[in-house]
Formats: structure tokens, C-alpha cells, sequence
């Protein structure tokens, strides 16, 4: 019989959460939103200011938001990470049209929320108020693990307001004679080995530069704050929501991360594209290949709004 972290490390392929970030953002950030409120809302909805910060449900929401272009992209990082972590892809994209990178709740340079609540759902309530004060009608969703959830559960509330929507390295439904025992084990003494298993599993393929830039914001994790996404993730069902997205669907993942259990193995109706020889990271290991692939998705997307 498997031992608890065994079981722990069978679930890598998942990769649905990589450590969390405890950086709070200052009290200032937000007023200097609200003082150039009027000045965003005067603004053409293709065009904005490259960082901001806005009132979400749960405290002050970073964006790293420029370029231009008719349908903008919004990018959601995974657990652990940050808007930093799509660099790659906002350099690329920022060329020809608009691309927005948001800090989830208790990441990067947004607020930790004082409930503790990192669902999918309220993640997706960050998303609503990012989108909303930017008056975004339509957009491209993008999201990495625990960011392609909250992805998927904008979309599912959403699904007129999102052109198209990208998922990467995100899990399908967790059973819960898996998850239960996972949790366990974490809830436990075995917590940091279970944690440091399962990372070494997750940068296997990683570029030296890859892992140290997730490394340094693992460094920060808080054992309760982890659980509390864990157990959120593990908790979630992705697919009602999928279902009730009817829009354009991509799967991305690390060829590492098909299984089983997997979100493409669950929907083999989502045309999925695998990328060899990566970590779980696959838009930092491989930018060029990532951009290639998501910037063929982006052009059909355009092409169906311009037929329809």
C-alpha cells in the first residue's frame, strides 16, 4: 500500500498548486488608483497604464496592464506565483495588442485576504473586479494551475464576456479517496517532506532561472495559507463550469502532467497541446514555444469574431 506521501507524489502530473507569496501591498497603492480613476474612465478601454492597483473584494488587486488592441488578454497566475511569471508572454504579446497580468489575492503585490478564502470562485470575484474597472467587454482568459481554476470558474459565470479561454497546467476533479488522505498527511508531521517531494517532482526540466524565481517565492509560504488553497483546489469541480463555458478552449500542459486524472484526460473534447521537456512552469522553460502556441489561439479567436 502507498504511504501518504507516496500517494502525494502520484499526483504531481496534477500540478496544481506550487507555493504562495506572502507579500502585502502598501495602503498608498490604493489611493493612487483611486486618484487616477477618472483618468483610466476617460481613457479608450484598449489603452491603459502599465501598473495599478484596484479595490477588489478582498483588498487592493495588483495588474501589470499595457499595450493595445481590440480583444486584450487577461493572465492569472498559478498558487505561489505572481503576474512576474508571465513576463515572457507580456513582452510578446504587448507588440500588437493589449495583455493584463493581475496578482491574485495573497500574491505578488495584492492584498492577503483576511478570511483566509482562496476558492476558485473568490478568485474569480478578483478577476470580475479587475475586468469591470477596466471595462473590459470581452477578453482572452488566460490561467496557470490554480490560476487556470479561477479561470475556469470566470468563465463558467461569465461565459459571454470571455473570447477565449486558455488553461495550463491545471487539474481536472480530484477523487476524494486521493485528496483526503493528501490533505491528511499535510495536516500532519510529514507536511514539509510531503511539500518538498512533491517540488522536486514539480522542477524536474526546470530552467536554472525557472526554479529560482519560484524557489524565492516559495521561500515565503505560510503551512495555513497553503492548506487553505489545497484544500480549495482539491475541493473544486472544474468540469460544471467548462460545460457552461461554450467559447473557444485550449489545454496547455508539460507532457509530465498527462494522466488519468488529468483536466484534458476528463474534457477529450478540448483540443490540448503538450509541451515536452519542462517543468510544471512550461510558459517560463519554453516562452517561445508557449507563444507560438497561444498566439495560434489568439488569431483563431479573432478570426471568429470578425466572421461572426
Amino acid at each position: 500500500m502507498c504511504t501518504n506521501t507516496e500517494r502525494f507524489i502520484m499526483l504531481v502530473r496534477l500540478s496544481f498548486f506550487i507555493g504562495i507569496i506572502l507579500i502585502v501591498s502598501c495602503n498608498s497603492s490604493e489611493s493612487r488608483y483611486s486618484n487616477s480613476q477618472d483618468k483610466t474612465d476617460s481613457m479608450d478601454a484598449s489603452k491603459t497604464q502599465l501598473s495599478e492597483h484596484i479595490n477588489g473584494p478582498a483588498g487592493s488587486i495588483h495588474i501589470d496592464d499595457a499595450g493595445s488592441g481590440d480583444i486584450p488578454l487577461v493572465f492569472l497566475h498559478s498558487f505561489g506565483g505572481s503576474s512576474t511569471n508571465w513576463k515572457n508572454q507580456l513582452d510578446e504579446l504587448r507588440k500588437s495588442r493589449r495583455a493584463i497580468a493581475i496578482d491574485l489575492r495573497g500574491h505578488g503585490k495584492s492584498d492577503i485576504p483576511a478570511d483566509n478564502e482562496y476558492s476558485p470562485d473568490a478568485l474569480a470575484s478578483d478577476v470580475e473586479a479587475v475586468v469591470d474597472s477596466l471595462k473590459l467587454a470581452k477578453f482572452i482568459l488566460v490561467g496557470h494551475s490554480m490560476g487556470g481554476s479561477a479561470a475556469i470558474a470566470y468563465a463558467g459565470m461569465y461565459p459571454n464576456r470571455v473570447a477565449g479561454l486558455v488553461i495550463v497546467g491545471a487539474p481536472g476533479k480530484m477523487p476524494d479517496q486521493l485528496s483526503k488522505p493528501i490533505i491528511a498527511s499535510l495536516e500532519g508531521d510529514t507536511y514539509q517532506k510531503v511539500m518538498d517531494d512533491y517540488m522536486k517532482k514539480l522542477f524536474a526540466n526546470a530552467k536554472p532561472e525557472t526554479q529560482k524565481e519560484i524557489s524565492d517565492e516559495m521561500n515565503r509560504n505560510s503551512k495555513e495559507k497553503n492548506l487553505s488553497i489545497i484544500k480549495s483546489e482539491f475541493h473544486y469541480d472544474p468540469l460544471p463550469p467548462l460545460k457552461n463555458y461554450g467559447g473557444p478552449k485550449l489545454i496547455i500542459s508539460a507532457s509530465a502532467e498527462n494522466n488519468p486524472n488529468s483536466l484534458s484526460s476528463q474534457n477529450p473534447t478540448i483540443p490540448t497541446k503538450v509541451i515536452d521537456g519542462t517543468s510544471h512552469w512550461v510558459q517560463l522553460d519554453k516562452p517561445e514555444e508557449f507563444n507560438k502556441i497561444l498566439k495560434e489561439f489568439i488569431s483563431k479567436v479573432e478570426n471568429n469574431a470578425v466572421k461572426k
